[in-house]
C-alpha cells in the first residue's frame, strides 16, 4: 500500500493485515470471473468485519455494460443491509474503478474504497480523472490504491495476453 495514493479523510488508515484480507476475498472473486470468461476483476463490501456484499465482474454474461464487480458488490450490500446507504462500510476491488463505479460508490456513501491495480485507460481515482477528489461534490469517500497491486494487476496481464494469444 503506498501512502500517497491515499486521500485524506477524518478517518484513521487501513489496517495492513486486515485489508489484505479483504483483498484476497476480492481476488478470489476475480478469480471466478475469469473462469467465466469475463474481465478478471472482484469486490466486496465489509461492514464491521464482516463482508456483506461482493461481486465478480459479469457484463459479457449478463449482457449489461454496467454488471462491473462493483456494481454488483454494491448492489449485495444494500440487500443485505436493505439500504442503498452504507456509509459504515469499506469497498475492496481489485481494479481502480471507472467513473461509472466511482459515482456509485459516492452515492452509496461508501466510507472507504480500496482498490488492487491502477487502471491507466479508465480509472477514476487519479490514473485518467480523480473524481473522489472533485471538491464540489458533496459526499468524499476515502481512497487508498494499490493495495496488492503486483498480484491484482498480473491477474489481469495474463488475462488479456491470453486473448491476445487465442485471437
Amino acid at each position: 500500500m503506498n501512502a500517497h495514493s491515499e486521500t485524506p479523510a477524518p478517518y484513521g488508515p487501513v489496517a495492513a493485515p486486515e485489508a489484505e484480507r479483504w483483498m484476497r476475498e476480492a481476488l478470489a472473486l476475480a478469480r471466478a470471473a475469469q473462469d467465466r470468461g469475463e474481465v478478471p476483476v472482484g469486490a466486496v463490501v465489509v461492514r464491521d468485519g464482516t463482508i456483506i456484499g461482493r461481486g465478480g465482474n459479469a457484463p459479457i454474461a449478463a449482457n449489461d455494460p454496467t454488471a462491473h464487480a462493483e456494481i454488483a458488490a454494491l448492489r449485495s450490500a444494500a440487500a443485505a443491509l436493505g439500504n442503498y446507504r452504507l456509509p459504515d462500510c469499506d469497498l475492496y476491488v481489485t481494479l481502480e474503478p471507472c467513473a461509472m463505479c466511482a459515482g456509485a460508490i459516492m452515492h452509496a456513501r461508501v466510507r472507504r474504497l480500496v482498490f488492487g491495480a491502477r487502471d491507466p485507460k479508465t480509472g477514476a481515482c487519479g490514473s485518467v480523472i480523480d473524481l473522489f477528489a472533485e471538491a464540489r461534490l458533496n459526499h468524499h469517500t476515502r481512497v487508498t490504491g494499490e493495495l496488492l497491486a503486483t498480484e491484482c494487476g498480473a491477474l489481469l496481464s495474463a488475462f488479456f495476453a491470453a486473448r491476445r494469444a487465442n485471437a
